[in-house]
This record gives structure tokens, sequence and C-alpha cells, in this order.
């Protein structure tokens, strides 16, 4: 016996569209993938090579995986000026391989930005602007529609 469920008042008015669920589904889970990441990285390995458990999930310049040739095209730059941060992944865009989203993340896990890119984005850049007097470790995510997701660090 199936159970039919009325949708709610705003489904009704605004259906969302199955790439809209697609894109809210990638957003949630490359922002949660980026803060346990960060968090549990201290007292962890959760790289590529390095765990078992983890093989193929966060890919790292020192740690490729079976990536490594795709280390200079998929490993996201960060640029800090004062309090201004450009995240750029040198990757190019097109509807069958493109960054689909790029994640600021602090050293305590907070996410400070995140910009979700199309095939149709000329490229794959971000720009944040840190909190105020802000210092320590940054973490910058990337995540190829091909070839997962990847993770550099730096320190303000």
């Amino acid at each position: 016996m199936s159970k039919t469920i009325a949708p709610s008042h705003s489904e009704k008015n605004h259906p969302e569209k199955p790439t809209s669920s697609r894109r809210s589904f990638l957003k949630g889970a490359l922002s949660a993938a980026a803060v346990a990441t960060v968090t549990t990285s201290t007292s962890s390995n959760v790289f590529a090579s390095e765990q078992a458990s983890m093989a193929g999930i966060v890919y790292t310049k020192e740690n490729p995986g079976k990536w490594a040739k795709k280390v200079g095209s998929h490993l996201p730059s960060i640029t800090i000026k004062g309090q201004n941060v450009t995240v750029n992944t040198n990757h190019g865009m097109s509807t069958k391989h493109f960054i689909v989203r790029h994640t600021l993340v602090s050293k305590d896990g907070e996410t400070l930005g995140e910009k979700t890119f199309t095939p149709d984005s000329e490229e794959a850049t971000s720009s944040y602007t840190l909190p105020e007097g802000y210092k320590g470790k940054l973490y910058a995510t990337s995540f190829c529609n091909k070839h997962d997701f990847w993770l550099a660090e730096t320190k303000v």
C-alpha cells in the first residue's frame, strides 16, 4: 500500500527542477565534506592516498591518488592580498568537464565563502573577503565533475 504525500505550499508554487535538486545536493555535500576534511585532518589522515577508507575522497598536491597527472589543472590556488582571497582552478570549462564548485574554509571548519560554477562559466575563479584580523590556516576546495574533490591550504 503506497501513501501519497501532498506537496507543501512552496512545492506547489515553486517546483524544484531536477537540476536545482542536484545542485542543492552537491552544494550541501561539498560543504559538509570540506568541513569534515578540515575538522578531522588534524587528528587523522583523510587524504586520498594515505588511508584506505578515504581513498578517492580528498586529493591534494602531496596526495593526488589516482589523479597524479591532474594536479596542475585541478588543485585550487589561493592568492591573498590583505583581507581579499582569490581561489583559482586552472581548468577548462565545458559541458562535459568543468569545475563545479569552490569553497573557502577557516581553520575552525567554518565556511567563509562558496561559489558554484556552470559549464558556461568563463573560468573557475572565486573571490572572498576574510573576517577582520583573521590569522591562521585557510583551506580551499575545488570539485571537478570528473576528477573529484581537491583541497589546498595556506596560512594568513
